[in-house]
């Protein structure tokens, strides 16, 4: 019966294919893990909700396709545009 030899066939397709994605989220996750230590933010003492808002922010640069709107923070500053991203405000980490 055809039926159920294309059923399996779609089956092992299906299988192969989310072994290919796990594949490709661990390849990603390999490439952000070097950025972030070639980067030196391995060393540095980023809280966990900090670090999720950079990369949000960083993110969401990328779905505009370019910098960002007028007015809209920099990558090179926190939202409130004082200080650095990725330096803990004064009383943070410590």
């Amino acid at each position: 019966m055809r039926v159920k030899s294309s059923l399996s066939e779609i089956d092992a397709q299906i299988e192969k294919l989310r072994e290919r994605k796990k594949f490709l989220i661990v390849k990603a996750g390999e490439r952000f893990a070097r950025a972030a230590t070639k980067a030196g933010l391995v060393e540095m003492e980023i809280a966990d909700e900090e670090l999720d808002a950079i990369c949000e922010e960083i993110a969401s640069r990328f779905r505009k396709g370019g910098k960002g709107s007028a007015g809209s923070p920099t990558a090179s500053t926190d939202r409130s545009g004082t200080r650095p991203l990725g330096t803990a405000a004064k009383g943070q980490h410590e």
